[in-house]
């Protein structure tokens, strides 16, 4: 619960007796474009990520609203989506707070394409992108003129920027247009594919770097450059260096997306459900099927 103190199992169990007061105190707020002030207070809870817990930077603070405040929110972001969706203004690259996508999805439809083109003996790069505090950064305005330029009304954009995140998500997702590589986004984890083989197709993806470094700049977000890295996949692959802006961007072995680890070193040939065996792929290791013997050590792997 939000520092109300109303609990949501009061408002689930007593629904049908609490519904008319909160639907008028709703209609009001829609139709005057004012959110009450109470429903803006919150209590700021700090989750440890990762490093020492000494440094309050290693910290990510999140927020406890209002509960009667969170369900027209639910609301708004459901009428905000459907038009949104209606219109194509998600692009499809974009997974994150769809309905219907997830985490396991993204990772999937983006890897199987990486997998192909590596069986098919191409070099394939991967260049993963971290924003610098995405949600904490998004500027409202910008948002906003975004969402009227799609046609929403001006009641739902009096709300547009109370509904954090998920409209956030909104905001990063026309980051790939004009994009030559292949892109996925989950919110703002995104990277890039693009195969190597010639020295045109690794300009084109040092232009589509340029591109996303001036879309940061131009909608007042950044790149945390020292957490973007590249992945190199296949055999003959030439290992280009690329850079975001005027930093140079380091290559890896491995990095952990969304929570899964993605390798690009080869290993031998492991038998995969439902696939082929002999065939060299990256690997996503995460608790899903499979097991694999590294080092002594058993790891689960994920075939795409």
């Amino acid at each position: 619960m939000g520092p109300d103190g109303i609990h949501p199992r009061v408002m689930r169990e007593l629904a049908n007796e609490l519904v008319k007061l909160p639907s008028i105190i709703y209609q009001q707020s829609w139709l005057t474009g004012e959110v009450p002030d109470d429903w803006k207070l919150a209590n700021v809870t700090p989750i440890h990520k990762n490093g020492r817990k000494e440094d309050p930077g290693n910290y990510r603070p999140v927020s406890l609203t209002s509960v009667p405040g969170k369900v027209i929110e639910q609301f708004a972001l459901s009428l905000i989506m459907q038009n949104l969706q209606d219109g194509q203004g998600l692009r499809p690259s974009q997974h994150g707070f769809r309905r219907g996508q997830s985490c396991l999805i993204n990772l999937i439809s983006f890897y199987d394409q990486v997998t192909h083109l590596v069986d098919a003996g191409r070099a394939v790069d991967v260049v993963c992108l971290d924003f610098s505090k995405a949600f904490d950064t998004v500027s409202h305005s910008t948002l906003l003129d975004k969402l009227a330029a799609r046609g929403l009304d001006r009641s739902t954009l009096c709300w547009g920027s109370a509904l954090g995140p998920a409209l956030s998500s909104i905001f990063i997702g026309d980051v790939d247009e004009g994009i030559e590589s292949f892109i996925s986004q989950f919110a703002d984890d995104t990277k890039l594919g693009a195969c190597v083989d010639l020295l045109e197709e690794r300009m084109a993806l040092q232009r589509d770097l340029h591109q996303l470094d001036g879309w940061a700049e131009s909608n007042k977000m950044k790149f945390n450059k020292s957490k973007c890295l590249v992945l190199h996949f296949g055999h003959n692959n030439p290992l280009q260096r690329y850079r975001l802006g005027m930093v140079w961007l380091d290559s890896a072995q491995e990095e952990r997306d969304l929570g899964v680890l993605v390798t690009a070193a080869e290993h031998e040939p492991a038998e995969c459900p439902g696939g082929q065996e002999g065939q060299w792929h990256p690997g996503l290791y995460q608790e899903w099927c499979g097991q694999q013997e590294q080092g002594g050590h058993s790891s689960p792997v994920l075939c795409t």
